[in-house]
């Protein structure tokens, strides 16, 4: 007990420090006129938060300080850095340069690498629906902003501003601000975008994190809502050893039998004496052999009732011998199906389960395979061999970190989110898909395929999941002090009116965009979340639902439902600016 004092002083004192510092800096900085600096002799934090390097990891640290402070179960988590650099920016201290643009291009790529390999699949299935949760959430954002704007009397210019900084799309931004021209100032309309930016951040992150309060649901329901591919459904894995007995399935393959391929089960051992061997590409079933089946509880049931009667017969399995598990890492299996892989025939192997993303599925001729799957195949040592080398098993690949690749792949999806893409009809302008559209769209396809030549589009979790929260918290850092700067001035220039309106703008689509989501859409709640965070193009409305949960469902919604609201924010904005011109 007596070894803890020191530690616990020294936390005291370094938060004391840290405290104190705030403190006293707020007392300087608020006691000027708006648009001032504190009248004061440079002192230690001046010199100290005047080196843009210590400032920026110095509000990092306090920042997410700030979002482990939980009030009534709700935290900022890493939104609270932008807190910590509003007032950073307002106190006149300023971030290296250029430090946001790469946190929101490492946040951006590493989500795409998270949803690519589910993404495209469940855009075929979903791509209607979050499209038009996208087209409602951007419709929305209109319709509020040019209502708030005729109301209040806004400028155009000011009005096209905080439509963009509502719903947080820098490509908006700028689209706005090549379209105000003469009906406007185009440095006003940066304006409106710094004073609603904080808004449409902090709102989509209350938001995500209020709602399952509100809807007195903990994050494990939640989870437990989200659609899961039939073959991860049914209950725990479980064996048993069948004895054939239905004439039915007499002298057919296991592939060959229909009511077991809309089954999650796999049947692939025989017994043989007092052992349970792998079968082979010949194996038909025959009256009174006895198979293993591997599946789910509830459908091994259902299989013992197609091929026969539970039998009590014992059986030694040579798993160090017969059974091996075998990471896919080979180009040439990923994205392809087991029924187009055709293991038992081509190799003479049987998939009987793979695990992925922590998840034990129970594999169907229907399951595609993908970066990173872990395969349990049953066969004898030669076949197994064989495989392996088919579908690469370098388990060591799905711990290293590709830095090559990740280095050129952001460089892909930068030079296409800068590359300007022409509007149907020869329409001027055009709109370009942005340093986060660009970037998302190239970590999308290298995710769904896993390989494209030499680059790989696979980091491992943990790698992964730091480069996002980096990226996440240099973006918000950026933001942050940017806006500060210039917060209090404008506010006291322009009113609160526009406060109003940007918290109107930035409130209505959500809200309303959820209900749509939920009641006509049909959508669980945590992919609402993940459409409504994609709809409002907020990247830290994402990393709020992201680090309560491990679902995939809001990340492949938000991926989903954000190209689509990219793209129309970039449209829109320079229609509305045509509209209160």
């Amino acid at each position: 007990m007596r070894e803890m004092w020191p530690r616990r002083w020294v936390g005291v004192m370094v938060w004391g420090w840290v405290m104190g510092a705030v403190v006293w800096c707020c007392t300087g900085a608020f006691a000027q006129p708006a648009g001032t600096q504190p009248v004061r002799e440079p002192g230690l934090i001046d010199v100290v938060l005047g080196n843009d390097l210590i400032a920026l990891f110095a509000v990092i640290g306090v920042g997410l300080a700030i979002g482990q402070i939980t009030v009534a179960g709700v935290s900022l988590g890493s939104s609270g850095v932008l807190f910590a650099a509003l007032l950073l920016g307002h106190l006149g201290y300023d971030l290296p340069a250029g430090v946001g643009t790469v946190g929101l291009v490492l946040f951006v790529y590493c989500v795409g690498l998270t949803a690519g390999p589910s993404f495209f699949r469940a855009f075929v299935r979903q791509g209607k629906t979050m499209a038009t949760l996208g087209v409602v959430i951007v419709g929305l954002g209109c319709v509020v902003t040019w209502a708030t704007a005729t109301i209040a009397g806004i400028p155009t210019d000011l009005a096209a501003g905080i439509f963009a900084g509502s719903l947080t799309s820098t490509p908006a931004l700028a689209a706005a601000t090549e379209a105000v021209g003469g009906v406007g100032e185009a440095d006003r309309v940066s304006v409106g975008y710094g004073i609603a930016y904080p808004y449409g951040v902090i709102g989509v992150v209350l938001f995500v994190q209020l709602l399952p309060r509100v809807l007195k649901k903990d994050m494990a329901t939640l989870e437990a809502e989200i659609p899961v591919p039939a073959d991860a459904a049914g209950g725990a894995i479980e064996r048993a050893l069948v004895t054939v007995s239905n004439p039915a399935v007499f002298g057919k393959h296991p592939g060959e039998v229909a009511g077991l391929e809309a089954m999650a089960v796999q049947v692939p051992r025989r017994r043989e004496g007092d052992r349970l061997v792998p079968i082979d590409a010949e194996f038909v079933f025959a009256e009174g052999v006895d198979v293993l089946v591997v599946g789910r509880s509830g459908d091994v049931a259902a299989a013992v009732d197609v091929l026969g009667v539970r039998s009590d017969a014992k059986g030694f399995i040579d798993t160090d011998r017969e059974r091996r598990q075998i990471a896919v890492s080979s180009g040439g299996l990923i994205g392809r199906t087991l029924g187009e892989v055709d293991t038992l025939g081509s190799y003479g192997v049987v998939v009987s389960r793979m695990t992925r993303m922590g998840l034990d599925i129970v594999p169907r001729p229907g399951t595609a395979l993908q970066m990173g799957d872990l395969l349990t195949v049953v066969g004898n040592p030669e076949q197994l061999e064989g495989f392996a080398k088919i579908a690469g098993d370098r388990a060591k690949l799905l711990d290293e970190s590709h830095l090559i690749s990740l280095g050129f792949g952001i460089t892909l999806g930068v030079l296409l989110g800068i590359t300007p893409i022409g509007l149907p009809g020869g329409a001027a302008g055009g709109f370009a898909l942005g340093l986060a559209g660009g970037p998302l769209l190239v970590a999308l396809v290298m995710g769904h395929f896993g390989r494209m030549g030499p680059l790989v589009g696979y980091l491992p979790r943990p790698a992964r999941l730091v480069l996002m929260e980096l990226g996440l918290v240099l973006f918000l850092a950026s933001a942050g002090v940017k806006a500060g700067g210039s917060m209090v001035e404008v506010i006291q220039v322009y009113g609160v009116a526009l406060l109003v309106s940007g918290l109107v703008i930035a409130t209505v689509p959500m809200l309303l965009g959820f209900w749509v989501a939920r009641k006509w859409l049909k959508l669980s709640v945590l992919e609402t979340l993940g459409g409504v965070c994609g709809g409002m193009t907020s990247t830290p409305g994402l990393g709020a639902v992201t680090a309560k949960t491990d679902a995939e469902g809001p990340v492949v919604a938000y991926a989903t439902a954000y190209p689509v609201a990219l793209i129309l924010m970039t449209v829109f904005a320079k229609g509305l600016v045509g509209v209160l011109g």
